[in-house]
């Protein structure tokens, strides 16, 4: 965890406004917008860990203070005892972390000082006790909601443990090398040269040993290189193929030129990547605006174009000029279960409803798109989730509706990937991701976010 240099008890308190802001419902992303500059990496490190231990420390607060406290002086209570919580390298002294939270109580509520002062002092003379009772809560056991690990042991019964502690550890930070600027293996070089240590792990990726901030990374802003896990980056080589075409794979390679929608495209990264491998007309959608801007100044830093237009990919008559695509890219909007590690509030923010209303609108997504591809043409399918609702389910569900869409074979669509480092599934044969840790053999070395992919071609 990043250790920060600002006052600890400031930073409690705007961890707690985070904390606060996320169990209200709003994104960590829109609370942590509002921080103070200054304070804001700091705040975002301290947020991470507490609401990666909410569950934990939700049920830990209830044993300890079974009458809620006010709104915000429970938020302080809870980030205090994630950071509390036992780990292997705790980031700040038992007594440190207490009486800065106490500082930070007095500035929030001066009356709540003694209470959280209490609270905590217990918290720690009966730490192992509590934390044995408050992990007999579903919840506090997992740190998940109920319905989430539900739907996980459904779809994943021989792996669900696994996904839950996956989510609370964190994410590697992944580059992908632009290919008209250089290698994987010259850019890992190029980072030595600066300090900082790396490794390949697949075609275009490189994993930081630990992650920096993108100023520290050479070539950045000239647009030598951008940050997306490795297994984001299998939808541009997957969409644009290799030329090693199968007998009967007719589209099997993307022709210069290709005309080709990115139908869900901010922030930009897999336009950028399809744009960096191929020359291609690629037009952006996105159905929001603002988004849409980042799309723009991704383009920008990476000296790369596209067309863009801000609209509903599903409402085609708003938006297409008739001529047909050579291939689509439809990254969906979707539960975004498979990257919790990156976003550990998305768990508190999703309801088990939400499922069913996200899948019925990739649906309509797949339908509205669909008979804008030629035929021969290609739709590529992806979601960052890791539940079959939003995944194989769904594609086995448009096969039913589409008779003229059928699932590439070659190479196979990679499907479910789970963000585990021993994951089963191989990456597409044509874009091998290397294993260049421990020689023991995992598709992803780097241990990718969670993913699904199917390709469809139309006959």
């Amino acid at each position: 965890m990043h250790t920060p240099s600002l006052p600890l008890a400031r930073l409690l308190g705007h961890t707690a406004d985070a904390v606060q802001a996320v169990r209200s419902g709003q994104s960590l992303n829109d609370a942590l917008a509002r921080c103070p500059a200054d304070a804001r990496p700091g705040t975002q490190a301290l947020s991470f860990h507490a609401l990666r231990w909410l569950g934990s420390a939700q049920a830990a607060r209830a044993l300890l203070a079974p009458k809620a406290p006010p709104l915000a002086v429970d938020a302080l209570l809870l980030a205090a005892i994630a950071l509390l919580w036992p780990a292997d390298t705790p980031a700040y002294t038992d007594h440190t972390l207490v009486d800065q939270a106490v500082t930070a109580a007095r500035l929030r509520s001066k009356a709540s000082a003694p209470f959280v002062n209490a609270v905590l002092r217990r918290f720690l003379r009966e730490r192992t006790a509590i934390v044995a009772a408050a992990q007999r809560d579903p919840v506090g056991a997992t740190n998940h909601p109920v319905w989430w690990v539900e739907r996980l042991q459904r779809d994943w019964p021989d792996q669900w443990q696994a996904v839950l502690a996956a989510n609370n550890q964190r994410a590697p930070m992944t580059l992908r090398v632009n290919a008209r600027r250089s290698t994987p293996q010259a850019y890992v070089e190029r980072l030595a040269r600066e300090g900082i240590a790396a490794r390949v792990v697949a075609a275009q990726a490189v994993t930081l040993a630990t992650p920096c901030p993108v100023t520290r990374l050479p070539g950045f802003a000239q647009g030598d290189v951008s940050v997306q896990d490795v297994a984001a980056q299998l939808a541009a080589p997957l969409l644009i193929g290799d030329g090693s075409a199968q007998p009967g794979a007719a589209g099997w390679q993307l022709p210069a030129g290709a005309h080709v929608l990115d139908a869900c495209a901010a922030p930009g990264g897999k336009t950028a990547h399809l744009l960096e491998l191929a020359d291609l007309d690629v037009l952006a959608l996105d159905s929001d605006a603002q988004r849409l801007q980042r799309v723009h100044e991704t383009l920008q830093r990476l000296s790369l174009a596209a067309r863009t237009c801000a609209a509903d990919a599903g409402e085609p008559a708003a938006w297409w000029d008739g001529r047909p695509f050579d291939a689509v890219l439809l990254d969906a909007p979707c539960s975004a279960s498979g990257i919790v590690r990156r976003h550990p509030d998305v768990r508190w923010l999703r309801r088990a409803a939400d499922i069913a209303a996200l899948a019925k609108t990739q649906a309509r997504l797949l339908d509205a798109l669909w008979p804008l591809l030629r035929a021969g043409g290609r739709l590529l399918y992806c979601t960052c989730s890791v539940f079959k609702a939003e995944g194989q389910d769904q594609i086995d569900a448009f096969l039913q509706r589409q008779g003229d869409a059928s699932v590439v074979k070659h190479p196979p669509s990679p499907g479910h990937l789970l963000p585990l480092p021993d994951n089963e599934h191989e990456a597409p044969n044509r874009h091998p991701v290397l294993d260049t840790g421990t020689g023991s053999g995992p598709a992803f070395a780097a241990s990718p976010d969670g993913f699904f992919y199917a390709l469809l071609q139309k006959r």
